[in-house]
């Protein structure tokens, strides 16, 4: 049969199944061939012992921020796409940023396209971010760049420059369900959060602390039941994206069990930080900056609580690091919020970085142990295979089988690590100054990451394994509905009343 790789003596987990020891993972071209016992060796096969640990496919972060421009002191291609190997993430879909006063967003995907072009060590996608969804573009672009691989869009409901009215989310929520595309969404009232900020600061509350006071969960709450009731109203799956609050969540999950096709995210900093992380320190009054992000830190243990039953439970369908990080340390960074010693959290870039802190942190609580939080299968759908299957990879990325990338992360034994890894900034490979998580300590870290059949990372020796232009962009289909179905009638309204005006 002739392998170029063999990966045995592991413990396979795909979505549904924790495969019996024994079981070996046989690779040809970059594919995984078969899975069996016994393979048959060659002079020339590679062959990697796992030592019984586990074996997961690849990460596919669906959520991540590279090379942007709202972000000039952040991570480029290389130094995010680096990142994520050194933490197990195979695939990152990044976004492609439409301006508002452009009428086109063809030549903003051209030049993504160039700054990802032999730059990144890991696969990689795009999302468009939609701020001026004119006629033409839904109507010529859109359907073009579908063909091109790109078939996701990210809308805003919060952010001045970014954000999109009712009737333009109706409209944009329409040609999705006419062309396809899979629909992210950030869910926020832009309103409540401005007049807050506005009375904030005129009381002279403007410590990086107001940021979370200045968006407080009745913001997300809103905006989630809004645009829920939205696609509801057009009949298009969406999927909210950084989901913090335990209300808003309870809205998709309500949602859900009326079988509507809402999906939904949460990311790291929802499990593990609060709000108090945003004051500072008598070191530096200023270092809660670093922990900036919108929708913010809540601040009740009870929230993250919240967050880790959705894992669980089936509410979220993705866990994505939401990977947008400022240099702290930089007048262009976190430091816009100080000037001549005043801090206005109102012009700290929001975000954190966590693309390779991500997988990590979570397969800390995954397990059969009575202190996990959810299954190693759940941490492969949340990972790996259903962003994977909602954003148009299914076949090619997200599972451990026959005909898929040979995309693997191969963890250490449980014997070898029963200290655990201490997340420390100088052993992470972003580009930025900080990691949010310092100090904590995680129960295991990937040995080996594997993408396309090749070693990228050997934590053992060297580290970084792979070549700045290994990564390859992923041209999607479109993605599948994960949770619930099309074709349902809205409460209220006449069956089919919808085609009067759809």
């Amino acid at each position: 049969m002739g392998f170029d790789l063999i990966v045995t003596n592991g413990i396979i987990v795909t979505a549904s199944d924790v495969l019996s020891h024994g079981i070996e993972i046989g690779i040809k071209d970059g594919k995984i061939s078969c899975l069996g016992t016994c393979l048959p060796r060659e002079s020339s096969t590679e062959i990697i012992d796992a030592k019984g640990a586990y074996i997961t496919p690849g990460g596919v972060d669906s959520h991540v921020h590279f090379a942007q421009d709202n972000s000039p002191t952040g991570d480029n291609w290389e130094t995010g796409s680096r990142s994520a190997i050194g933490g197990g993430t195979t695939t990152v879909l990044a976004f492609a940023s439409q301006r508002k006063t452009e009428d086109s967003v063809l030549p903003c995907v051209e030049e993504y396209h160039k700054r990802a072009k032999d730059q990144s060590y890991c696969d990689y996608g795009f999302h468009l971010i939609l701020t001026n969804p004119t006629p033409s573009i839904m109507e010529a672009e859109m359907p073009l760049l579908i063909s091109q691989g790109i078939t996701s869009v990210k809308l805003y409901m919060t952010y001045e420059p970014l954000k999109l009215g009712d009737s333009q989310l109706l409209n944009v929520l329409m040609s999705a369900r006419a062309l396809g595309f899979t629909t992210m969404v950030h869910a926020e009232n832009s309103d409540i959060i401005s007049l807050i900020t506005d009375r904030l600061e005129a009381a002279g509350h403007t410590d990086p602390f107001f940021h979370a006071i200045s968006r407080p969960q009745i913001a997300e709450n809103e905006a989630t039941y809004r645009i829920i009731s939205l696609a509801e109203l057009t009949d298009t799956p969406i999927l909210i994206v950084h989901m913090s609050s335990e209300i808003a969540m309870k809205h998709v999950r309500k949602a859900q069990t009326r079988m509507l096709p809402i999906h939904a995210e949460t990311c790291p900093q929802y499990l593990f930080l609060l709000s108090e992380r945003l004051k500072g320190t008598h070191k530096d009054k200023f270092e809660g900056a670093k922990c900036v992000c919108s929708p913010p830190l809540r601040h009740d243990p009870k929230d993250l609580e919240a967050m880790w039953r959705g894992i669980a439970n089936g509410t979220f369908t993705t866990f994505s690091s939401d990977h947008a990080p400022s240099t702290y340390d930089h007048a262009g960074g976190k430091k816009l919020g100080m000037k001549d010693g005043v801090m206005r959290y109102r012009n700290i870039p929001n975000g954190v970085p966590g693309v390779e802190t991500r997988l990590p942190l979570l397969f800390s609580f995954a397990g059969r142990e009575k202190d996990s939080k959810l299954s190693l299968q759940r941490f492969v759908q949340l990972t790996s295979s259903d962003p994977a299957k909602l954003y148009g990879l299914e076949g090619t990325k997200g599972s451990i089988a026959p005909g898929y990338d040979a995309d693997l992360v191969i963890w250490y034994p449980e014997t070898e690590m029963k200290e655990g890894v201490v997340i420390e900034q100088k052993n992470l490979h972003h580009g930025v100054d900080y990691t949010p998580y310092e100090g904590m300590t995680v129960k295991n870290w990937p040995r080996f990451t594997i993408l396309r059949g090749k070693t990228v990372w050997d934590r053992e020796n060297g580290g970084i394994m792979g070549k700045m232009n290994a990564g390859k962009f992923l041209q999607r289909g479109k993605g599948r509905i994960v949770a619930g179905k099309t074709g349902q009638e809205v409460n209220g309204m006449l069956t089919g009343e919808r085609n009067y005006w759809y």
